[in-house]
């Protein structure tokens, strides 16, 4: 069972739990912390046990004295030293009482991430609106651009949440991705449409995913036709493709920028990490400012003027509350598109 959280949403940002050990060469709680994450931000984390910002399930104060074993779960706030604001700006293109549907901006977390609190599009939101129960339905990559759905009534999230897991929710993303050197428009266009499958798997602190192989005879199957089943969920790992995308050639021609590129429409059928990134480059034709795929090139400070050229395109479901049809579509454009 989820433990609620003793702390309320303070500047639109949720407390954190943490799971201490109770055992351990560390003579208190304070000792453990620190020696953790002392890395991210030493002194801080002493000034919030100072400051009774860290409590715990009850809500009381942990001080820098309390032994480890005490207290199984702690809570705090988490902030970021001068975190530097992006310049780049969200817009609310429908909200209800139910839902928000917005267009996220390239570079803007989804949600708190890394070195990103306030500058996370949730984080944004509930400041902006003054709604602090508000969360998202599903993400998007950082880099990603366009629609993200946010449920505002924790009373009807779960059947907004039901659309997803069942996959009863339909996307559509657009791409820019350069044209191999050498192939022409008309050779470009003789090679789509296609669907792409195949089996991606994350693992946990590993940026990028990988592709895995399966044996032959679990081949030729959709994963996108291995609809969610009502009951028990699924634990043992199925067999064979587990991503499928369709992908489509809007047009090919020239950037602002120069190059030779082809503008896609890409329908995902299964949503796993990377999947889209994956899928173009796998084919061929990786997307462009990509520092993931096909080569995951080293750390970098953002680019602004060269955001992924990935978008979030469109979104559409049934409204499970009242049966009308909902659809999505992002003001945006790519700007690698061809002219």
């Amino acid at each position: 069972m989820t433990q609620k959280s003793p702390l309320p949403v303070r500047n639109g940002v949720n407390a954190t739990r943490l799971r201490l050990p109770l055992t351990g060469r560390w003579p208190t709680i304070h000792d453990y912390v620190l020696e953790t994450f002392g890395h991210i931000d030493h002194g801080g984390i002493t000034e919030r046990f100072h400051a009774g910002e860290v409590v715990d399930i009850d809500g009381a104060p942990l001080s820098t004295t309390t032994p480890l074993g005490e207290r199984e779960f702690l809570w705090y706030y988490r902030s970021v030293s001068e975190e530097v604001p992006l310049p780049v700006r969200e817009e609310i293109i429908y909200e209800n009482e139910h839902l928000v549907a917005v267009d996220k901006p390239h570079f803007l977390p989804t949600t708190p991430a890394g070195r990103y609190v306030q500058e996370s599009l949730l984080v944004r939101l509930r400041n902006t609106l003054g709604v602090p129960d508000l969360v998202p339905i599903h993400r998007l990559d950082r880099g990603t651009a366009g629609v993200v759905i946010f449920s505002k009534e924790p009373s009807t999230r779960g059947k907004y949440q039901l659309l997803f897991e069942n996959r009863q929710v339909n996307k559509t993303y657009e791409c820019v991705s350069a044209v191999p050197r050498g192939m022409t428009a008309e050779t470009l266009a003789s090679r789509f449409p296609l669907s792409v499958r195949n089996r991606i798997e994350k693992t946990k602190g590993v940026v990028v995913s990988q592709l895995a192989s399966y044996a032959p005879e679990h081949s030729g199957h959709r994963p996108h036709d291995r609809r969610a089943r009502t009951g028990k969920r699924r634990t043992e790992a199925i067999p064979g493709a587990n991503s499928s995308s369709r992908v489509e050639l809007l047009g090919a021609g020239t950037s602002p920028s120069g190059e030779q590129v082809g503008h896609f429409q890409l329908i995902p059928h299964t949503g796993k990490t990377h999947q889209l990134r994956i899928h173009m480059a796998l084919l061929g034709v990786g997307i462009l400012n990509d520092r993931f795929y096909p080569e995951l090139l080293d750390d970098a400070p953002d680019e602004f003027d060269k955001p992924l050229q990935l978008l979030a395109k469109t979104l559409s479901f049934t409204d499970p509350l009242n049966g009308v049809p909902r659809s999505f579509t992002s003001p945006r454009t790519l700007q690698e598109s061809p002219q």
